[in-house]
């Protein structure tokens, strides 16, 4: 594949890049508007035509993973700096992490015209003679080299290499020692059984694969037990390198390994509960790879260790967090929990059990049968340690099924109350004339429905029984449409405009009144409307079917419009046409508690009154647009079953005796602006967070539930509790907010305890009786900056020591304990603290020789 490169973006017409940070801006810009889905062809067409042709950037298509066949193109290849031993110049060689070393070799002997069978080929990360590359037939990515690291040259005139050439080359490394044996008889990966700690092909393995050896594997990663660095006799204080974007891997295991009961379990031997048959984890590869390098953070006097190995194991068996990429350390974390889980579970071959309803059967019997299945299919430290149970209930919205289940989890991943409500403003108005309508701003779900703006509405506004609102929309200065209380509310946008009529409770039997504006030039028999656009806010009213004579209309029409009067027009006691005639204004709609129907009357005002001579407004029949003009008379025809639409035309006359401004420029739904940036700054705690995951809500309309009595998809109410909570609790704090139109991260400052989280009150169920369920903090992962790009460290507690330490990649520093409190906080890891948890204080520190010999 060859991808043209943007004209006047390369460092110079004609040259590539010469920096791999150069190179990977160039094709990042290359591709930004590429759709990664379009065939090759369509890629180099459309990037030509944008950037009008350019030199080309050759790059291979490469098997990502042969299980699924699944071929990627190797977009950023793998730099190495090559340092020739014999002048010790530098050059840049590039190849794809999928090829051989023996295509290292044969490109390296081409480069500089040398026979292989005197080249040999160091890893030399940091400068040090980590391993020789002997392997040829692993690739690259196996022999773990990453990117623009160095590697070392050595020709030799001859075949046979001088001792004291042979001394110099293994300057860094360190001589083979007798280990103590141990009693696993456990290999993987095709490595010799140790049987007694001896085996029978370890001599020549060791010579020519370092990998077998323990100690020698520390040199590979990168430092030496014995190294010069600062020693402290202190465990669990060694950082992680950053080997490329690795801060999200780095800070999930800085918090994974300072985990009590992880520590205690990987420090003792454990490998006979490691799952080699386990279709569903990693042969026990990934448990072994972490309990490694466990052990060597837990090493007293260790400097910060590169975890290249774990990296490499991560890589093969989890795709998704290949390569130097940025990625998620929760997702990092999810994954790292469930493969340890696979990988260690006792359950060597998984019974089928079938899924079975509970049946009306009490709570606790059922959820012990739930738990018990899942217990027989899933039995590991992780489940031990780490698994809660939720119960779960949703309700049929149509036939009020109920549907219980209780299922596990490893995790809370709590959403902040900003991400799962919304606030929206709308406008009330009065449907008899008894207010002037009012803005009211409310906290309501975003995947709610209208029902719960209108409850809370009711409750913003002191909605009395007997009355009810009709919530529509306003576009154009007119009614768009009405909402149903089970529409959802995500179908409304910030930038539309709602409104809520008050109306007598049952109005649906009434004939629905809708009021329109438009103005005039003068008020005559025969007004000329002077404009085809509308004006104001169309008035909502509602009187019964049989009162539709020109009274009855003009009277209710009259009701409505009684709180816009100016009050200079007209004063208490006072008729708004000069005393000439008694004046509609006091015609209202009476409500006296009764039905709405009999509540419902007008006034026995002579039908002379509503000649045009007296009348202080004119109305005409219209449509919903306000383009038909009918005059209202007594003998006005109309639908029955359809709202009344009329026309209100509005002279001098009418602006001088009603205050039109009430109903001009509605809000906005949402306007971002003080008010987001007020809220983004404002705290929230960790139980509101729990409160907002645990309250009963709606599922999504991509999300809804096939009810088996309606025998349909609904969309059910949900409601989650904590049925079973564990030992280690993990929370994760949901700040990244994902939807098809943008993406972002919150910032707000959660507060959460670190000392005595009582979770009694969330737990439906206790194993012990009343004992309380109480938790105390023990590490935290920050992520700092933005979705463009972050930053991730953590802050982990040595239980024995009773302090707090930063891990931010290979830097380890003290914190007090209240620094540990940030808006940066992104996952919490709690322990209970009970007769029952672990203390690290009883977990042995292990001396480095310790360690090394359970490594073997």
């Amino acid at each position: 594949m060859t991808i043209p490169s943007a004209e006047g973006f390369l460092p110079a017409a004609s040259c590539l890049p010469c920096t791999a940070e150069e190179e990977r801006a160039a094709v990042d810009a290359l591709t930004r508007e590429a759709d990664a889905n379009v065939k090759d062809g369509d890629l180099r067409y459309l990037i030509s035509q944008r950037y009008k042709g350019g030199p080309e950037i050759s790059r291979k298509v490469i098997c990502e993973d042969p299980t699924s066949r699944r071929y990627i193109v190797d977009v950023y290849p793998l730099h190495l700096t090559l340092i020739d031993e014999r002048d010790n110049s530098a050059r840049t060689i590039k190849l794809s992490r999928k090829a051989k070393v023996s295509e290292l070799y044969r490109l390296v002997c081409s480069l500089l015209s040398v026979e292989q069978s005197k080249v040999h080929i160091w890893d030399h990360y940091q400068k040090l003679k980590n391993k020789k590359l002997t392997n040829r037939n692993e690739t690259l990515e196996e022999a773990q080299l990453l990117m623009d690291q160095e590697i070392l040259l050595e020709v030799s005139a001859d075949d046979i290499w001088s001792s004291d050439h042979r001394t110099r080359s293994t300057s860094n490394e360190l001589a083979l020692l007798p280990l103590e044996p141990t009693t696993s008889s456990f290999s993987i990966a095709g490595g010799p059984n140790f049987s007694n700690g001896y085996s029978s092909g370890i001599g020549s393995s060791l010579s020519q694969d370092n990998s077998l050896n323990p100690l020698v594997r520390d040199t590979e990663d990168g430092y030496s037990i014995f190294s010069n660095g600062t020693k402290d006799d202190i465990h669990g204080l060694t950082g992680l390198h950053n080997l490329g974007n690795t801060c999200f891997m780095n800070s999930a295991i800085q918090s994974l390994v300072h985990t009590p009961p992880l520590v205690e379990y990987f420090l003792k031997e454990y490998t006979q509960e490691i799952n080699t048959e386990n279709p569903l984890g990693l042969q026990g590869e990934l448990a072994v790879a972490f309990a490694e390098l466990l052990r060597k953070l837990w090493t007293a006097g260790r400097t910060s260790v590169p975890p290249r190995a774990f990296k490499s194991k991560l890589s093969r068996f989890a795709p998704q967090f290949s390569g130097y990429n940025q990625h998620d350390s929760q997702e990092l974390l999810a994954f790292l929990l469930d493969g340890l889980h696979e990988d260690l579970n006792r359950v060597k071959k998984k019974p089928y059990i079938e899924a079975k309803d509970a049946d009306d059967r009490p709570d606790e019997e059922f959820a012990e049968e739930c738990w018990n299945y899942h217990k027989a299919r899933n039995d590991s430290i992780i489940v031990d340690k780490f698994q809660g149970q939720y119960k779960s209930t949703l309700v049929c919205p149509e036939c009020n099924k109920i549907s219980v289940t209780f299922d596990p989890f490893m995790y809370l991943s709590l959403p902040l109350p900003s991400t799962v409500t919304r606030m929206m403003t709308v406008t009330v108005f009065s449907g008899t004339g008894d207010s002037l309508p009012m803005p009211y701003t409310v906290t309501v779900p975003k995947n709610g429905v209208c029902r719960d703006l209108c409850k809370a509405l009711s409750d913003a506004c002191c909605l009395k029984e007997s009355e009810t609102l009709l919530l529509g929309e306003v576009y154009d200065y007119r009614i768009y449409r009405y909402f149903s209380p089970l529409e959802l509310l995500h179908i409304i946008k910030d930038g539309d405009q709602l409104v809520a009529y008050k109306l007598p409770a049952g109005h649906e039997k009434l004939l629905r009144i809708e009021i329109l504006h438009r103005n005039v030039d003068r008020f005559t028999p025969e007004p000329q409307f002077n404009a085809r656009k509308l004006i104001g806010s169309p008035l909502v009213t509602c009187i019964p079917n049989d009162s539709t004579r020109k009274a009855d209309i003009y009277a209710a029409v009259s009701a409505v419009l009684a709180p816009f009067v100016r009050a200079k027009v007209h004063a208490p006691g006072e008729s708004l046409l000069n005393g000439s005639r008694p004046s509609l204004d006091g015609i209202v709609l009476k409500d006296n508690g009764a039905s709405c129907e009999k509540g419902l009357s007008t006034s026995n005002v002579d039908e002379a009154t509503s000649d045009a001579e007296f009348l202080p407004f004119k109305l005409y029949l219209s449509d919903d647009k306000g383009h038909i003009r009918n005059p209202v008379e007594e003998d006005s025809d109309h639908v029955f079953g359809l709202p009344m639409r009329l026309l209100m035309g509005w002279s001098d006359k009418e602006h001088e005796i009603y205050n039109l401004k009430y109903m001009d420029d509605l809000p906005d739904v949402f306007k971002p602006g003080f008010m987001s940036k007020k809220t983004r700054q404002e705290a929230v705690n960790l139980f509101s967070c729990l409160d907002a995951f645990l309250k009963d809500e709606p599922l999504g309309p991509d999300d809804m539930w096939y009810c088996p009595c309606c025998k349909e998809h609904r969309q059910a109410s949900k409601k989650l509790d904590l049925w079973r909570l564990p030992e280690i609790l993990v929370v994760h704090l949901k700040r990244f907010s994902y939807s098809r139109y943008m993406k972002n991260k919150l910032d707000t400052f959660v507060n959460f305890p670190i000392h005595d989280l009582d979770m009694t009150k969330y737990a439906k169920h206790t194993s012990g009786g009343d004992q309380p369920h109480i938790y105390e903090l023990y590490a935290v992962i920050n992520h700092y900056g933005g979705l463009g790009g972050g930053h991730y460290s953590a802050y982990a507690k040595l239980i024995e020591e009773d302090s707090w330490y930063h891990f931010d990649d290979s830097h380890v520093s003290t914190v007090n304990e209240e620094e540990t409190r940030t808006s940066a906080a992104y996952l919490l890891f709690y322990r209970r603290v009970d007769g029952n948890s672990c203390a690290m204080a009883d977990v042995v520190p292990v001396d480095t020789h310790m360690v090394d010999s359970l490594e073997a």
